[in-house]
């Protein structure tokens, strides 16, 4: 069974999470730079076989966009073009970087360890792609 995928974006880094083949767990894979994201896919999705993208959608409180929102869109726009046969679907992001940071805390990471920001996109992919399977979307 084909994995899901979902990418913490941002302008200088990305953060990366999968499923397991049986799409039951979720698993941080990398932080990336950004620049480099099109390149990483292209290699993994040789190895790896993915049904869907999730992308994380930078929304206010208000649902208004954020300053992040047109990055995103431009990123997905490059998605669909370059991996027009994988799916490519947002998934609310608010509270994410505040949740991985807090999932840092409490899973005991040194202080050291959480102060670097790669860690906090790749959780923050993780956490986007773990509610995304408990919902059963």
């Amino acid at each position: 069974m084909p994995r899901i995928l979902c990418i913490d974006y941002g302008g200088k880094r990305t953060g990366l999470a999968v499923t397991d083949p049986l799409q039951i767990i979720a698993t941080s894979l990398t932080t990336i730079d950004t620049k480099e994201l099109i390149p990483f896919l292209k290699n993994y999705f040789q190895q790896e076989p993915v049904e869907l993208i999730l992308i994380g959608e930078p929304l206010n409180l208000d649902d208004t966009a954020t300053h992040a929102t047109p990055l995103v869109k431009a990123a997905i726009i490059r998605l669909k073009k370059e991996f027009p046969a994988i799916p490519v679907q947002t998934v609310d992001e608010r509270f994410t970087s505040k949740m991985a940071s807090r999932a840092m805390v409490d899973m005991g990471m040194k202080k050291k360890d959480r102060r670097v920001k790669g860690n906090i996109d790749k959780i923050a992919a993780t956490i986007m792609l773990q509610e995304y399977l408990a919902r059963g979307a």
